[in-house]
């Protein structure tokens, strides 16, 4: 039985009012009234000096780890803005200025007042504890708080529904007003075969896919099991990711096509519950990789809760900038990263630092983005380049979906794009990651640029862990624009793989989304200058021909692609 108290408390934040979110250019161009400084004297090649001195700018304490929808994170946008005036650059975002508005609904879970409970079969009530146990969350957004009980658990191992690899978890199950429980990747990984992709994570292996197939389905509720390696990431890494605010675009549903709750279980936890109902989780698991898996039922088990929320709208934005073409305007390429971080912790690190300053993750993204675009000005290419820092990546890839969704420019007339996030300094490397390998023909010009400098593509060296699908890029491929996601290579000149493996173990481990990413004046960021390099050549081929590059045949994005352009629609 699904109950709903609907409590509005929606709150409009003054910041158009305050003028935080403005949108006319000479805001941001004016030197008397930026708060803020630029780089000086940078130059039109791509330097390791133009890029420090931006990054060490972008990655400052003023902005407060670039939180989006704050008063000194949205001065990140600002800086962004100023700099794209600065090296040249067209406003290219809404009404003629640099910026596009991106309206969102941010709620935050009273963990005190809410609580979640497993009802067993003799009717006997167990809690789960709150970041422990379980994270959760609600993508509704007219209801503040929320109540359900005895929601009955099945067990749908993957999640997936996927015709093309004739497979489909939910076969002869009705899952309305019960709580799916789901693996996360998918099968290929268990099994190390051909099936899916093999170890290589497909689309359908990410939670947010599982989630919205769960809401497509009917379910009550939807959660996923936290395995470590098949989802590449610690349960720490999942707590503090779903823990505390969260947000969504604002939809013209409310979410109301979504699961009442979505949610996280560890692995703990999870074999808890399968005990509970009787049953062997180990052997369930098994099981969710053949082909004649069907849904487990985990008997008389319910899940009951009561989520309390505050809910606020507000608001950020996406950066724009433009250098239009000397022949073909219409035509676009695009470069874009994100310019969020995770703004301010309520408790200090270890050191007493509490400001997520994302120096590499991704002061570096944004900064090699505007050395592009200043190389790329100088070059006056034949098509036009559009030059996007997205918001709210951070918090699931808003910023680059709410563009796909309300283009600038038409996406049947974007020809490719370029995503730069997060990279590592080092010193030169004889290779670049493709994350994502064997996608698109852009591949290929990389590559053919690279050989020129007795350099080569390394394919994605940890396939499972699903990076393509991870930032703002897929939001662009999900509608058919062929994206590359490159990042830094891990063949270093001095010290090889086993020192570019080094460096990035040390990133996820001590650095990634942690206080600690700050900018260092010891940084090699040969590396990086490599990197603006290869992906500035690579744009200005295509940018300086008509040609069209697409998807590899096979791609899940190929035929999406292909109807966008037979139709001239996005």
């Amino acid at each position: 039985m699904l109950k709903t108290t609907i409590v509005v408390s929606v709150i409009i934040t003054g910041l158009m009012n305050a003028g935080l979110l403005r949108a006319n250019e000479h805001e941001v161009n004016s030197e008397r009234e930026r708060p803020f400084s630029l780089p000086k004297n940078t130059s039109v090649s791509i330097t390791e000096g133009d890029l420090r001195q931006r990054i060490a700018l972008f990655a400052a304490d003023e902005f407060e780890g670039r939180g989006p929808a704050t008063p000194a994170g949205e001065l990140a946008a600002d800086w962004i803005a100023a700099e794209m005036h600065r090296i040249g650059l067209e406003p290219a975002g809404e009404e003629g200025g640099w910026f596009q508005k991106v309206e969102v609904i941010e709620q935050t879970l009273d963990e005190e007042r809410s609580s979640i409970s497993i009802i067993t079969p003799g009717r006997q009530e167990r809690s789960l504890e709150l970041g422990r146990d379980l994270v959760v969350w609600s993508k509704r957004q007219n209801e503040a708080d929320l109540s359900w009980s005895a929601s009955n658990l099945v067990f749908v191992g993957y999640g997936i529904v996927a015709p093309e690899f004739g497979w489909n978890d939910y076969s002869g199950l009705d899952v309305e007003g019960k709580t799916v429980v789901i693996l996360v990747n998918d099968p290929g990984f268990a099994r190390r075969d051909e099936l899916f992709d093999g170890e290589a994570m497909t689309y359908y292996g990410r939670w947010t896919y599982k989630f919205e197939e769960a809401a497509r389905q009917g379910a009550t509720g939807a959660i996923i099991v936290h395995q470590e390696k098949p989802a590449s990431y610690n349960w720490d890494l999942v707590r503090r990711s779903w823990s505390g605010t969260q947000a969504d675009l604002v939809r013209a549903n409310a979410g109301e096509d979504r699961t009442l709750f979505e949610g996280w279980l560890s692995i703990e936890a999870t074999k808890a519950l399968f005990d509970d109902a009787g049953a062997d989780f180990e052997g369930a698991y098994q099981a969710a990789s053949k082909r004649n898996f069907r849904p487990i039922s985990l008997g008389e088990l319910s899940i009951s809760g009561e989520m309390f929320r505050s809910v606020r709208r507000t608001a950020s934005r996406n950066v724009l900038g433009r250098i239009r073409g000397t022949d073909m305007p219409e035509e676009h390429i695009l470069y874009g990263g994100h310019w969020d971080h995770l703004g301010v912790s309520d408790k200090p690190d270890a050191s007493g630092d509490r400001i997520y300053n994302g120096a590499i993750d991704n002061a570096t993204g944004i900064s090699a983005i505007l050395e592009i675009a200043e190389a790329m000005k100088e070059a006056r290419p034949a098509r036009s380049v559009l030059f996007i820092g997205f918001t709210l990546e951070e918090k699931g890839l808003l910023g680059s979906a709410y563009y796909a969704a309300y283009p600038m420019v038409p996406l049947h007339k974007t020809v490719a794009g370029f995503n730069i996030d997060a990279l590592i300094p080092s010193g030169p490397t004889n290779d670049m990651v493709v994350l994502g390998s064997g996608a698109s023909e852009l591949e290929d010009i990389l590559a053919s640029h690279l050989s020129r400098d007795g350099r080569y593509i390394t394919p994605d060296p940890f396939p499972h862990f699903g990076s393509f699908y991870r930032s703002d890029h897929i939001s662009l491929a999900k509608k058919g624009v062929p994206m590359l996601y490159a990042d830094e290579g891990v063949d270093l000149i001095d010290g090889g793989t086993a020192a570019g493996k080094a460096l990035k173990e040390h990133y996820l481990k001590e650095l990634y989304h942690q206080p600690a990413d700050n900018y260092a004046e010891s940084w090699k960021l040969e590396s990086l200058r490599q990197h603006a390099q290869a992906l500035f050549d690579t744009g200005f081929e295509i940018a300086s021909s008509d040609a069209w590059p697409t998807w590899y045949p096979g791609n899940e994005f190929e035929k999406i692609r292909q109807e966008s352009l037979a139709s001239g629609k996005d």
